[in-house]
């Protein structure tokens, strides 16, 4: 029994222990320095909402005579929203240009230099009154000032609208007659804090996700506000950005998260941030297999981080491969390969003692 416990410890000494160690060399991979595009940006959060959001009502008095459209229908500039009537509107006309022509013949028939000045001034409130009461006949067909959805419509036929007519609204607000909220220009209102406020100006680059999206929209800074506010106890500014990509899908209230580019440079040498190694004198290195297979340290010059790439200033050239991980098979566990769990060592060189006893290799798990 002794013999061949001696002869299975030779065994594993010399065949299997060799063949595990073997097996056991280092695994590299390697990666290429690549261009890429590195990026600075301040993170917030909003709501998606139309850029255009207009309410439209009657600025004089009548009786509604036609209200041509609905709730849910698009409209377009220019388009009529409704009319009122116009007899008393166009008795006015007539009225405020009999004045003019009356005030004209008294111009012309003036001599003297305080008559003409004191006939010009009522030719001038003559025409004055003519063109408001122009504007009001213009005014008794209200049109839509801008492109977009009906998404209210509070007049019917028959309502008399102006000055004579009742508030509408709670609290003695009057309700708007007409709003049309535009589908073809959307914003993304997002708080910056006030640290990050000085690091981006109008006209920088926006990526906006949209909840439930898994691609972003595009934009761009439109405005940052002046006052501060702080809500949260710290200072922070609105900042609203126009969404210029595209906008087919979108619908209002959604909530949105914002990236703001400030900083944006091309065609940027990197390689993986795993594959630098900084020494404790700040020397920075990457591990390059050279052509006769070994692994040689190269020094290299770093620059930004961003995300899990360094940027590489000197040292490497696009192309260049290096070194990202280096691993041995079967050194997990403890990390002591050849070793027992429950205080077995390595046989000293030369096999194992004098006196070995196998039953001592019972109980513990092999680790390596």
């Amino acid at each position: 029994m002794v013999v061949l416990a001696l002869v299975g410890a030779a065994v594993w000494w010399f065949g299997i222990r060799d063949a595990s160690a073997a097996s056991a060399a280092p695994v590299t991979r390697t990666v290429a320095a690549s261009l890429t595009t590195m990026q600075k940006s301040v993170s917030g959060s909003g709501t998606l909402t139309p850029s255009v959001q207009q309410d439209v009502s009657f600025e004089v008095s009548g009786t509604v005579t036609g209200v041509p459209v609905a709730v849910g229908q698009s409209v377009t500039v220019g388009q009529t929203l409704a009319t009122v009537d116009t007899l008393q509107l166009n008795a006015d006309l007539l009225q405020a240009k009999a004045t003019l022509a009356s005030a004209q013949a008294k111009l012309d028939d003036a001599s003297g230099t305080a008559q003409i000045a004191a006939a010009q001034a009522q030719v001038d409130v003559a025409q004055s009154g003519v063109d408001t009461a122009q504007a009001a006949m213009d005014g008794a067909t209200l049109t839509a000032p801008v492109a977009g959805l009906l998404t209210a419509v509070n007049l019917e036929v028959g309502d008399a609208v102006g000055s004579s007519s009742a508030p509408s609204g709670s609290g003695g607000e009057t309700t708007a007659q007409f709003t049309i909220v535009g589908t073809d220009a959307w914003q993304v209102d997002v708080t910056v804090s006030d640290a990050d406020i000085a690091l981006i100006e109008v006209g920088d680059q926006a990526e906006v996700t949209l909840d439930g999206a898994t691609e972003p929209v595009f934009g761009t800074l439109s405005e940052i506000g002046l006052l501060s506010t702080s809500d949260t106890g710290v200072a922070a500014y609105p900042v609203t950005v126009a969404v210029t990509g595209d906008q087919e899908g979108l619908h209002d209230g959604v909530a949105a998260e914002v990236e703001l580019v400030y900083e944006r440079r091309t065609d940027v040498l990197t390689v993986p941030s795993l594959a630098i190694t900084t020494a404790t004198d700040g020397t920075t290195t990457v591990k390059q297999v050279d052509a006769a297979g070994t692994t040689v340290d190269v020094p290299v010059t770093t620059g930004e981080t961003s995300g899990n790439v360094t940027e590489i200033t000197e040292g490497l050239a696009e192309g260049d491969e290096v070194v990202l991980a280096t691993f041995t098979p079967g050194s997990g566990g403890t990390g002591r390969q050849g070793t027992t769990q429950d205080g077995g060592g390595t046989f000293p060189e030369g096999g194992p003692p004098a006196g070995f006893d196998p039953t001592q290799m019972q109980g513990g798990q092999t680790n390596g």
